[in-house]
Order: C-alpha cells, then structure tokens, then sequence
C-alpha cells in the first residue's frame, strides 16, 4: 500500500514548500528560515509591562510577539504599545490574538501586522450543543460564518497584514464536533472553512496551526493538514505555524514542545514556532531556537536505498503490532505492553543504590544481558534472516549508522516483520566519557528522537544514552514515555502559558497544585487561566482548575464544569477535595531516606 502524502519524503529530509507571507518585516515560508515568536504574559492594558516584555523578547531573539486582545478595549490599546515600540526603536511585528470577539479583531486589524483569529469560537460561543446538522442547515452556519469573518478579511487586504487561522482541539465549535467529533479531521476542516472564505474574497497572506497539548493529536492534525493542502492543489501552499499548547513548564513542558514541534519539523513540516511554557515566556526562546538548530540536522542525512511504504499510518495513532517476548527482568513487546525502559550496565550499576528512593523510575533491563540483534536497516542479510526467523527477537539499529534516528527506525519497521519488538536508542554516536553535552540540546533531541517515533507506533522499549548523567538519562526516558502517553508514572499536568487573559497567576498556582498533587501517579489535572481552550484541552483530564472571572475559580470533572466561582485562596483546597470526593486521592507516601 502507498504511504499517504503529507511531507516530501518521510526517509529524506526536505523543508515543505510553501509560499510566503509577510508579518512586517518578517517573512514567513518561502525561502526564509523557521521563524521564532512567543506570547507576552501581561494586561494587554499595561503598555509599559507590555513594551518591557517585548523588547526582553526581542532581545534574545524572538521574531514575532504576540499579544492577547479579548475586548475591544485592549485592541485600541495596541496603537499604544505600537507607539512605544517605535519610540524604543522597536520593529518587532505584533500579532493580536483573538477569541471570541470578531468586534475586537476589527479594532486591532488597525495597529499590527498580524491577527490570529481562532475558527472554533470566532463566530461561535463557547457553549457546545448537541444537536444534528442537515446539510441545508450546515450551508446556513458556513454563511453565518462567512457574514461575520468577511470585514476582518477586507481589513486585512487593505492593510496588507497577515492572519493566523489557528485552529485549537480545545475549542472547535459544536458544528464542528457534531460532525467530526473531536478529530484531527474535525481541526482540518474547522481551519479549511475559514480558509475558503478568505481565498473567496482574494485574500491570501494567511498561516495555518493546529495546536493541541496532545503530541499525538496535534502530529496527526498537521499531517493531516499538509497532506488535504496537497490535496486541494499548488496554490494552497500556505505556511504553518507550530506548537504544542498548554505543554506546562519544567522539563516537562520542554520534552512535550520538543515531542510535537521536533517530530513535524523532522519531517519538514513547520515554518514558524512557538514553544509554550509556562514560564516568563523569555524562557520559551532558547528553547525554540534550540529545536530549530536541531532540525537542521536532518538535512545532513542521506537518502536510503529504498523508500518503502510506512509501517504506521501518520494521521491516526497506532502501536506497531510487536509479539510480546521474555528479557531478564520480565517482557517487552506486544500491544497491551507499556514501552520499557533500558539502561546500560553502567548506568544501572550506578543507580541501583537508589532503586528505593527512585521508585517507578527504574530501568527494566539491562541492554548487555538481553540478545539483541543490531542491524543497519540498509544490510540486505541482516534483513533477510529477520524476514525468514521463527522466532520474534528484540532488534535495533547498530551504533555508528549514519542515518538519523527517526529515518533509520522508520525504515526498519518498514522492512523487518512487525512481530520483531524494537529497541530505540536516541543516537548511535553516544557521548565519550566525560563528554559534557549541552543539557538542553539533549533533552530536546531525546524528545525530538525517541518521542516522534513513539507517536509514531515505533518503538517496545527505549535507551537514552546521549545525557551522560545515569539518573538524569533514565529519568529523561521516563518524561518522555509520559509526555508521549505510553507509560504514566507520576502525576499528568496540562497547563497553559500565561497570557493577558488569564484570571490568576498560572507559575505560582501551578507551584502550588503540584506541591499538593504530585504524587498522584496516573491522574491527570489541566490548570488553565481562562475558559478560551479550557474544556476542550481537559478532554482527557480527570480535573480540571480553571479562571472563571477575577479572583474566581471553577473546578471540572473532565470537560464538565462542577463547582463554581470559588475564591482563588481556597481553590487548590477545594480541588484536592474534589479529588478525594471521586475517589481518585491518595496520602503521599513517606519518603524512603538515603542510603
């Protein structure tokens, strides 16, 4: 079966080919490098805040900034911010970041370069209803819509400014879901809806995203993007913007941004990013910069021999249909297996004086005592005994192979029988001794790496041997396994990056939920600042802690809103009783001392 399109060549690094649009002075697409841009974290209304976070931003290379404006109010205010900027010497592009209100966008479409409207809530409330839609009737909400988008495109025509479609699976509206669920599919189409208007009235300096704080979900969705504008022709080549939303702050958040953002830039796919933590959004630009460095390594690879069609459907997640086999210390393989983790001897003898205190976060094997079969996957006979074993065996890519991880995996899943578990390891050029590797370029290309291809499919157990640190490097397997979704072993956070619109300070109550929560291994609590993607980010959350007016907090179950305008002082209380209520809590266990 032929691998559907979406990139240029899934085994060979090449940039997606689209046309370019200008934001300011900045270009995106075409023959420019991968932008970088962030989001400030104040009142809109607080033009010296606002001016100061910008030029910080700028500062240490941020690109593009953008801005929120939820009333009309604060996008008058954006004529002020730009006039400050420009009195600094600052040029920087601004984006408004729209929701909700079409009225606001109008206003600021007059004072910066770029707007973002969001498709599921432009023109639709945040108040999904279940209900059917005839095709009569979904004709009627498309010219609805189209009624109420038409003036902000004209704006932007005759301004000569850029938009960003983007399209959040937090927020698609109840058309949308009734038809499409709460698909990849569903973002396409939001996104592909708002684009035919604006191509109707001529207008075509637009990017596209789709954003999700799923890895997997948001990879499919711009898959699935880039091959429906493959589809529909050359002229719908239009650039895409990049990122994972609500990926939260630590190590975390970095792993989870590098898990989406590196695996589609991998592919080629990407022409602007935003890394989203929650942080001062300073923090977001090295991080940034670091995965765009680091997908310009890809281009170094060689073209293998074959181009075999995929193992692994690239819009929709699916595990590779591995056999599950005995090792050492238990199995590996098969789909009802969690991905294992393996360490080398070394690194499992230095930490096994702290197995207590590291708990779950402990190897499963020992890589020298398994019989693992390391092959190139351009080796005809390696190949040919696998196709022709009886027995399924544990296989991975032999170290010094000069193809990329990601390729050289791809390609061996794509040619061995899938009943062979695979072992990934993020490089085949592991550090020397004493190496001292920058620890973010590390942590970012593991995740970038080893996270790709498990949402790929790819992948019965991983090695981490490029973070020379044998706690650090084990650790930064499990983070990983638990950013991708394949083996949770600590408590799951969702948390959004702090904007203009949020209702309370997200770092110091994000601070304060963990110190409360963090030993509630396998549940899953989303901490959003404000209802814009709210509900539809905490779709697979188990609780979710949301700003619902100033001061004021509302608590969830899932998607479902349960108590309501609860004072900010005795909201995390609140939430740890709801979590009791639902049977879901449990006392933090004693900590085991040092040997």
């Amino acid at each position: 079966m032929e691998t559907p399109r979406y990139c240029h060549n899934p085994y060979h690094y090449q940039r997606r080919l689209s046309r370019e649009v200008r934001v300011g002075k900045v270009g995106i697409g075409g023959a420019n490098s991968i932008r970088v841009q962030s989001m400030l974290t104040c009142d809109t209304m607080d033009t010296r805040e606002c001016v100061k976070q910008t030029l910080d931003l700028v500062k240490i290379g941020c690109e593009i900034v953008r801005i929120t404006a939820p009333t009309v109010k604060d996008a008058a205010n954006l004529k002020n911010i730009k006039a400050e900027l420009a009195a600094a010497g600052c040029d920087v592009p601004i984006v408004a970041d729209i929701h909700f209100k079409p009225d606001a966008a109008l206003e600021a479409a007059q004072w910066v370069e770029k707007v973002r409207v969001n498709p599921g809530n432009f023109a639709d409330k945040k108040k999904f209803a279940i209900r059917e839609y005839t095709d009569d009737q979904y004709e009627e909400e498309l010219a609805r819509i189209d009624e109420t988008f038409k003036p902000l495109v004209e704006i932007c025509k005759q301004r000569g400014i850029a938009m960003r479609i983007g399209t959040n699976h937090g927020s698609l509206s109840d058309r949308i879901m009734n038809r499409f669920g709460d698909t990849p599919a569903g973002m396409v189409e939001s996104a592909i809806e708002f684009a035919r208007i604006a191509r109707k009235y001529g207008y075509h300096d637009f990017v596209f995203s789709m954003k999700s704080s799923n890895p997997k979900v948001m990879i499919n969705a711009y898959r699935l993007l880039s091959g429906r504008l493959l589809e529909l022709g050359p002229d719908w080549n239009y650039p895409l913007h990049l990122g994972v939303t609500e990926a939260g702050d630590g190590e975390d958040g970095r792993i989870k941004s590098a898990i989406g953002i590196g695996a589609l830039l991998a592919d080629g796919i990407g022409d602007t990013i935003r890394v989203s933590l929650t942080e001062d959004s300073v923090h977001e630009i090295p991080v940034a910069r670091a995965l765009v460095a680091l997908a310009g390594n890809h281009a170094k690879d060689e073209l293998p021999p074959q181009q075999p069609p995929l193992s692994f459907d690239p819009f929709s997640f699916t595990r590779r249909a591995s056999i599950n086999i005995p090792v050492t210390d238990g199995t590996v393989g098969g789909p009802t297996i969690s991905t294992r983790v393996a360490a080398t001897h070394d690194t499992y003898q230095a930490i096994e004086p702290k197995r207590a205190q590291l708990g779950d976060i402990f190897p499963d094997f020992i890589l020298e005592k398994e019989s693992v079969i390391e092959v190139d996957p351009r080796d005809a006979k390696a190949l040919d005994f696998l196709a022709t074993a009886h027995a399924a065996h544990l296989v991975t890519i032999k170290d010094g192979c000069d193809l990329s991880p990601i390729v050289a995996y791809r390609y061996l899943a794509a040619l061995i029988p899938a009943k062979h578990p695979i072992l990934l390891k993020d490089t085949f050029y592991p550090p020397f001794p004493g190496a001292k590797p920058g620890v973010l370029d590390i942590m970012l290309s593991v995740a970038s790496n080893l996270g790709g291809l498990l949402c790929d499919g790819i992948g019965d157990a991983i090695l981490v041997r490029g973070e020379p640190g044998p706690g650090a490097s084990v650790r930064l397997a499990f983070n990983t396994l638990q950013s991708v979704g394949n083996r949770i072993f600590k408590t799951d956070y969702v948390a959004c990056p702090s904007c203009g619109r949020t209702l309370f300070n997200l770092q110091t109550t994000t601070a304060k939920i963990r110190e409360a929560t963090n030993h509630l291994k396998g549940v899953k609590i989303a901490i959003m600042g404000c209802i814009v993607n709210g509900p539809g980010e905490m779709a697979d959350a188990d609780f979710g802690y949301v700003g619902g007016a100033p001061g004021k907090v509302n608590l969830y179950i899932g998607k479902t809103p349960v108590k309501f305008n609860i004072p900010e002082a005795e909201a995390v209380d609140r939430l740890v009783d709801l979590i009791k209520e639902n049977g879901k809590w449990f006392d933090a266990p004693i900590p085991v001392a040092a040997a």
